[in-house]
């Protein structure tokens, strides 16, 4: 008897997976996830082992029945049907532990389908099928069956029950199943289908009480009260601050000829009294709608909050704030260690800045030399280190600035890096052009030079242009690529030891002796100020021309910035000195018909006796033209 019942229990739980094998092999499930979630390969697997527990399970009942049916005396045939029964037993358990594995394995790579709650929230998981539905249309279906259970009148917990079958153990309300649990089920998470099937019945249960609670009238009048409440109070305190701000606005109109003072800057007004007010009156006012539009961003997820159907709604708006509050400051929180480290490298950078610019110091003031570096390179070095410096500070500093390693951020250096190589092609040349001049030593701030065709004293140098006075008071900036192509002249480099040579020439004719001419140049030369006694004046006799002699003055200055006015004194007294002397400076082709003509020399310099000359007329007798 005992034997025909467990073998009738057999045949309707192979019925069954016959069944369930066929009914999943003609079904055809359209997802728009893969239908099984759990992989082909493992379907197999528990197909095979399920046929090879149900073989072991009607043999097993074939034992059983015959250990029923042997007598108690035959000990020996039922020693050897127990030991057998006890070989199926462990069978069974590592045809179980198989499936603990397998499922282990999938559950790194497999997502389970979340079951819904009321609030769309998940109560639990399912991760494998059965029968022909797959893992999400279980949960989707077990969803919609807890969503029905709002739908009785009364809803008791007591009524849930847990049923175990043949196959699965079900969780039930009245007549109907609200989920069924397989070993499977139990397998994924480690415990048994009863015991599953138990939990799953307490978390269904405690959902449908609390949403039938926060949807009972009771708390719904409950929440509309609360609501009114907070807009009661929201509203007065929104009146209270515009009554503030007012106030504030007031003050801040009262301060203006008592507190508030205009903000200067040296001779400059930045803010008077009048713009401080409208200032501070923007400011007043645009906190005053900043507080009152978050008073009402406060407000709204309180009031949503008192309402089940839009909590998740409340949720969502304080997430607004707070969740980019909490990032930035977690953002900030991460960051700190990067904070630390540039602070370090900015602190080391600046030490060393400030090493190079005592050294800077020292060799432009003459107490440190090296040979071969003059004083007046230490500065545009310094500028030069200077940079390379904070350009290799700023490569150290690029990882553990934030974005750094963004393609964005990169992208936009290696763009504006493009932009600024060619759009400053003119200007780098003329800044390397203002390297080489610095250490070519070609002039100094103050040097009277002749850059080109411009003559002028050099009053700045920098990295882009040679600015230039010229006598006349004109800057001329010339740009330092132009210095380099163009030919230049110092006057002052040499002026104070050696001296610079000035000179100018005058013509004279043949008729005055070049000894006398070459004395009269040097005492006039010698009567110049700025001209130097030592070195003596000299003359240089420069040609021999048809109608008359070049004769250069050449006299040593050490003021090269004042040669106009020396040269003007120079001119001046080669006038007088030739007057003085009786040498009359005549244009080039002047011809003199002396008698009866004034002289050409001053009237100043001549004897106060002088008379011009009148014409004098020879004649002959026809006498002495006949002798």
């Amino acid at each position: 008897m005992v034997f025909a019942q467990r073998l009738s229990f057999v045949l309707v739980f192979f019925f069954t997976l016959v069944t369930s094998a066929q009914t999943d092999s003609t079904t055809t499930v359209v997802d728009s996830v893969p239908a099984v979630t759990t992989g082909d390969d493992f379907v197999k697997k528990l197909a095979e082992l399920e046929k090879q527990r149900f073989a072991d399970s009607i043999r097993r009942a074939d034992l059983e029945a015959r250990l029923d049916a042997v007598s108690s005396t035959n000990n020996r045939e039922r020693t050897q049907l127990e030991a057998q029964l006890k070989q199926f037993e462990t069978k069974e358990s590592e045809l179980l532990e198989k499936k603990r594995l397998q499922i282990e394995s999938l559950k790194k790579t497999t997502r389970g389908f979340p079951v819904a709650g009321f609030e769309e929230d998940t109560l639990f998981l399912i991760y494998n099928r059965l029968g022909s539905f797959s893992a999400q249309e279980r949960a989707n279906a077990i969803s919609s069956r807890i969503k029905r259970l709002t739908e009785t009148l009364e809803f008791f917990s007591d009524s849930l029950k847990v049923n175990e079958n043949e196959a699965t153990v079900d969780v039930i309300y009245g007549n109907q199943t609200i989920a069924s649990v397989t070993e499977v089920d139990a397998l994924w998470f480690e415990t048994t289908p009863l015991a599953l099937a138990t939990s799953y019945k307490e978390i269904i249960a405690d959902a449908v009480t609390v949403y039938k609670e926060e949807h009972s009238l009771i708390n719904l009048l409950k929440s509309i009260g609360m609501a009114l409440l907070v807009i009661i109070v929201m509203g007065l305190i929104i009146k209270y601050v515009l009554r503030l701000f007012r106030w504030t606005a007031l003050k801040i109109q009262r301060q203006k000829h008592k507190r508030l003072k205009a903000v200067t800057v040296k001779n400059y007004t930045l803010l008077d009294t009048e713009r401080q007010v409208h200032v501070l009156l923007l400011i007043n006012r645009i906190l005053k709608w900043v507080t009152v539009l978050l008073a009402i961003y406060i407000a709204l997820p309180l009031i949503f909050g008192f309402f089940p159907q839009t909590e998740a709604f409340a949720h969502e708006l304080l997430g607004y704030i707070i969740n980019p509050i909490k990032g930035i400051f977690l953002a900030i929180w991460n960051y700190l260690p990067n904070i630390f480290a540039i602070v370090v490298i900015i602190v080391v950078f600046r030490l060393l800045l400030k090493f190079l610019n005592f050294l800077k110091v020292e060799i432009a003031e003459g107490r440190l030399t090296f040979n071969g570096f003059y004083p007046d390179w230490a500065n545009p070095t310094y500028q030069l280190v200077r940079v390379l410096v904070i350009a290799f500070a700023f490569v150290v500093i690029f990882p553990y600035l934030p974005g750094s390693e963004s393609p964005v951020f990169q992208g936009i250096s290696v763009f504006l890096g493009f932009l600024f190589t060619f759009g400053s092609a003119g200007s780098l040349s003329n800044v390397i052009a203002g390297l080489v001049l610095t250490y070519m030593r070609l002039f100094k701030i103050g040097d009277r030079v002749k850059i080109g065709e411009i003559v002028g004293d050099v009053i700045e140098k920098s990295s882009l242009v040679t600015r230039v006075r010229t006598p006349k008071n004109e800057i001329i900036s010339i740009p330092n690529s132009t210095v380099m192509s163009s030919h230049t002249i110092n006057y002052s480099s040499d002026a104070p030891e050696k001296g610079l040579i000035i000179h100018t020439t005058v013509t004279i004719g043949y008729d005055i002796p070049w000894k006398v001419m070459h004395q009269t140049l040097i005492d006039a030369a010698l009567r110049t100020d700025l001209v130097l006694k030592d070195p003596q004046p000299f003359v240089l006799q420069t040609s021999l021309e048809d109608f008359y002699v070049a004769y250069q003055i050449n006299a040593y200055v050490r003021e090269a910035n004042k040669q106009a006015s020396i040269y003007s004194n120079l001119h001046q007294n080669i006038q007088d000195v030739c007057n003085e002397n009786g040498i009359e400076i005549l244009s080039p082709h002047y011809r003199a018909a002396r008698d009866g003509n004034q002289s050409t020399i001053p009237s100043d310099y001549l004897p106060k006796d002088y008379v011009a000359p009148s014409f004098n007329v020879k004649t002959q007798s026809d006498s002495k033209k006949s002798e």
